[in-house]
């Protein structure tokens, strides 16, 4: 997985290309871990996601309570067919702001 770091002031885009899955969660939770401190807010662009593990549901809810915590909103755009399947079974389009 390839992951794409784009910061304007404190506003920081993460474009995941690629799979989300055991072997590559880790990676992103590094990321958001050592990001998110002075952002105020966080859109994760799932264009080139190919699939997700519950892994990767695992990080991205996560990334979601951290910037719950910092009052700053979470932004999920561009999800595909597949990948929204997934949020969808699992009760994440409740939870998260998908455009």
């Amino acid at each position: 997985m390839t992951i794409t770091k784009n910061k304007e002031g404190t506003r920081m885009t993460l474009a995941l290309e690629g799979r989300l899955d055991t072997t590559t969660a880790p990676q992103l939770e590094a990321e958001v871990k050592t990001s998110l401190y002075d952002v105020t807010e966080l859109v994760l662009d799932l264009e080139m996601l190919e699939y997700i593990s519950s892994a990767g549901l695992r990080v991205i809810l996560a990334a979601q309570k951290q910037m719950n915590k910092q009052n700053s909103p979470m932004v999920v755009m561009n999800a595909n067919e597949t990948v929204m399947e997934v949020f969808e079974l699992t009760g994440f389009t409740d939870i998260l702001t998908i455009q």
